[in-house]
């Protein structure tokens, strides 16, 4: 693992809770069948040396669609966003922060398409969203006292995706913060897929755990952030060592938690460790479901 210097910037339930009560950070939908009427977003990936607008914090119009994904929750509302052609596509399943599926999350989701992956941002939070540190945390305490829910949903939404003429039928799930755990809980205890990006969220140091992983990990972390902090990344990649898990993962420096989803904050700072970040994501996906 390689950090950038400051110029670039446990059964099931039990292992669900461990992970998701660590994954805590600071920063009417449609039918399944419905979702087809979705604009499709057409081929355009990002400009070399570019990050994409949801990054930057300049995106422009939604285009995608709402979408309620599993089956028998006429609550649980996602957002699927769809690449222009017949594909067949690879998938994402992408994981909101601890705030809910905000439209920045849609954002990435959008120009996740324009790169020719069919994605799916899910609602863990039955179509709630946080306005403050104390109702995000009651939200994901919701779903730590209920992981089974969420692992649900979250098969729920790979089922929906593997089931779509226009997939090829490989997944990747990632997420940010709390959705950067939570993605890795689905690594550990989901059905089979084919990815795992995680974005500083709360991680697993038993290589024991980390064995049932069969595929590469992905992570970028913050060198001055605490959760979690450069050790908890430096013991987790010990133990996907100690486990034969191939990973890619880097801490940045001079930057803290939540850089690369909130760019726009802190440009001048951010730019260049998120740029890196990703240009390695994308070669990541590639290796992984393409």
């Amino acid at each position: 693992m390689r950090a950038l210097q400051n110029s670039m910037g446990c059964s099931r339930a039990a292992a669900l809770i461990l992970t998701i009560s660590l994954a805590a950070c600071g920063g009417g939908g449609r039918a399944p069948d419905q979702a087809e009427a979705a604009e499709m977003l057409p081929d355009a990936p990002s400009v070399a040396q570019q990050l994409p607008p949801s990054i930057r914090g300049d995106a422009g119009p939604l285009r995608g669609t709402d979408l309620q994904y599993v089956p028998g929750d006429n609550v649980s509302t996602g957002y699927l966003s769809v690449p222009e052609g017949d594909g067949p596509f690879p998938a994402l399943v992408i994981v909101h922060e601890w705030n809910g599926l905000v439209d920045r999350v849609r954002q990435v989701a959008d120009d996740l398409a324009a790169e020719g992956y069919v994605t799916l941002a899910v609602d863990l939070f039955d179509a709630r969203t946080g306005s403050n540190p104390d109702e995000n945390r009651a939200l994901t305490g919701e779903v730590r006292a209920n992981p089974e829910k969420m692992l649900a949903n979250m098969n729920a939404a790979v089922a929906y995706l593997k089931g779509r003429p226009d997939v090829t039928g490989r997944v990747g799930a990632m997420g940010w913060c709390f959705g950067g755990g939570i993605a890795l809980s689905y690594g550990l205890d989901g059905d089979d897929h084919d990815a795992t990006a995680i974005f500083y969220g709360a991680l697993v140091d038993d290589p024991a755990r980390l064995a049932v992983l069969d595929h590469e990990v992905y992570g970028t972390f913050a060198r001055l952030d605490q959760g979690p902090s450069p050790e908890s990344v430096e013991a987790f990649e010990t133990a996907l060592r100690e486990a034969g898990i191939q990973n890619d993962l880097h801490i940045y420096d001079a930057v803290n938690h939540g850089f690369w989803l909130h760019v726009d904050q802190e440009p001048e700072l951010r730019s260049e460790p998120a740029l890196d970040a990703w240009q390695r994501l994308m070669a990541y996906l590639d290796r992984t479901l393409r």
